[in-house]
């Protein structure tokens, strides 16, 4: 996906504007801020207004031209860096990412390098049927844009449980759900309408993913079925944010 173009869209606007409001109500006192997944540096550029240094981190080391800024590869899982070391930690758009089962490690290791506060942002209660797709290499179904972890607020609060919570908000609307046997008929119809234009690979081979074949008839029959059941249900749903940001503050 294009970052520029999504940078430009109405809800990441909203959800850029918020953080930036809990950056600046962190009452920070112009120390080290740490970016974690800086990617294009977004972030880490907008951290730079704010504090004297900023570690920009992601997988393959980011390229950001900027005084202030000093761009390392690292993982979130097992970071090289001393024990509070930065006083405000930004992970916005990155634990949503991260298996299963190395979450809590994650969550750890930024609590161990935070002397202060944290700044984390995920999709709130998100449906992970949703919109997932079927790998043509492996033929498992992934989740859309490759989330595979769902959050709330005790869930966050639970794997940040050494700090406190200073500030919950919530960010734009979604009513994008759906049911089990939805589910299961757009899994015999090959999920023809994932998330195939995502940057993240399948989560379990690792292959790019590709837009599935021509449908047969049967599968367009399934893809018709499921539509008709989810818009049965769609009257008896309720709205919910699309994203809730915490700012953490450190016991």
């Amino acid at each position: 996906m294009d970052l520029s173009e999504y940078r430009e869209s109405d809800r990441e606007k909203q959800r850029e504007s918020d953080l930036l409001r809990l950056i600046n109500a962190s009452e920070h006192a112009a120390g080290k801020a740490l970016d974690i997944g800086a990617r294009d540096g977004h972030f880490s550029l907008l951290l730079a207004s704010c504090f004297e240094n900023v570690t920009a981190l992601d997988l393959v080391k980011p390229q950001i031209q900027h005084e202030k800024i000093t761009c390392v590869k690292g993982d979130i899982t097992d970071l090289a860096f001393n024990d509070n070391c930065f006083d405000f930690v930004f992970c916005a758009e990155v634990l949503e990412h991260i298996s299963p089962h190395l979450l809590a490690t994650a969550c750890t290791e930024l609590g161990r390098v935070a002397n202060e506060y944290i700044l984390t942002g995920v999709p709130y209660k998100q449906d992970l049927r949703v919109g997932r797709t079927t790998c043509l290499s492996c033929g498992k179904k992934n989740p859309a844009w490759g989330h595979v972890n769902k959050f709330d607020e005790d869930r966050l609060q639970h794997l940040f449980s050494g700090f406190d919570v200073c500030e919950v908000s919530y960010v734009s609307k979604t009513n994008s759900f759906t049911n089990p046997i939805s589910t299961w008929l757009l899994d015999l119809a090959g999920n023809p309408y994932g998330t195939y234009l995502q940057d993240e690979p399948c989560v379990y081979c690792n292959a790019k993913l590709m837009q599935p074949p021509q449908r047969t008839m049967l599968q367009k029959l399934f893809t018709k079925a499921s539509f008709y059941i989810r818009n049965i249900q769609k009257p008896f749903i309720k709205e919910q944010a699309n994203w809730i940001h915490v700012l953490f503050k450190k016991k």
